[in-house]
């Protein structure tokens, strides 16, 4: 039976049920301190997954499925074992970056693999405080479950070579939802290149929250969204960003709009840039 969950739960809402049984509490807080951040402070039970070890496999060469290329299944199989998250498990998830960085890609990748009671904390680390929700520096207590079985990721992905076959198509919408000035070719602070895909249009994820960095409505974000994809299939519609992290925002606030979740290109920006592949830098006209 398919029990829909909302993919945004709020910290008033988390407090009531955080100490269920079957709760998982994730911290994906990333960045070069993230651990030692956690260590340090993180919420009551949480436990620290790692973006750049457990919810990818980085390659010497990010021309090869860009900076954060996901893990081979079974790795990811194995990471949810040691996190105690069994096929029962209603995991809920935060980062202290608006749920746009590794909150978001963890719940993509969960939703990928089938797990259906998988949510990300409205507002992250910074709504839980706001929440007085406990906090705790101590050393959490894992309850290893066997290995998750899991054999492909089920949501649909796009590939290099079909973003490039469709970017300029009009059945089919590009979207890079980075921001607008990395998007123009203004600046780049991370990849090499600035720039961005030919026939991409840009719908910055920031759009995706209010002014005090919480999602919108949904009915909100769904007349927002229906807008950009002007009536093209979902299957026709490919998100990304600079690695493919921060495009699951958007995903995460399309499915909360209660519309079908579109393609990923986990290579993104950091992938295209680093092939030889053209690049525009004049806003595309949508």
């Amino acid at each position: 039976m398919n029990l829909t969950i909302s993919p945004i739960i709020q910290s008033s809402a988390l407090l009531k049920l955080y100490k269920s049984e079957n709760l998982v509490l994730i911290d994906a807080r990333s960045g070069k301190n993230a651990r030692a951040n956690y260590e340090e402070k993180h919420l009551d039970g949480a436990l620290f997954v790692d973006l750049e070890n457990q919810l990818a496999e980085i390659k010497e060469n990010a021309s090869n499925g860009g900076r954060h290329p996901l893990p081979k299944i079974e790795d990811f199989a194995r990471t949810l074992s040691n996190l105690g998250i069994s096929e029962k498990s209603h995991v809920v998830i935060y980062d202290d970056k608006n749920g746009a960085n590794a909150a978001a890609r963890f719940w993509w990748m969960l939703k990928a693999v089938g797990h259906e009671k998988v949510q990300v904390l409205d507002g992250g680390f910074q709504a839980a405080e706001k929440s007085n929700f406990p906090t705790s520096s101590a050393t959490e207590i894992i309850n290893k479950t066997p290995v998750y079985k899991v054999d492909n990721w089920k949501l649909p992905m796009a590939e290099i070579d079909e973003v490039e076959n469709v970017s300029q198509d009009k059945n089919h919408i590009v979207i890079d939802v980075r921001e607008t000035s990395r998007y123009n070719g203004e600046t780049e602070p991370i990849d090499l290149i600035a720039g961005h895909i030919p026939g991409a249009i840009n719908v910055p994820f920031t759009e995706n929250l209010d002014e005090n960095g919480l999602f919108l409505p949904p009915n909100e974000l769904k007349e927002k969204y229906k807008k950009i994809f002007q009536n093209v299939k979902s299957e026709n519609i490919i998100v990304h960003c600079g690695s493919g992290v921060t495009a699951c925002h958007s995903l995460l606030a399309i499915a909360y709009a209660g519309l079908e979740i579109p393609k990923l290109y986990v290579g993104s920006w950091s992938e295209w840039s680093r092939n030889g592949k053209k690049i525009a830098t004049k806003p595309e006209k949508g």
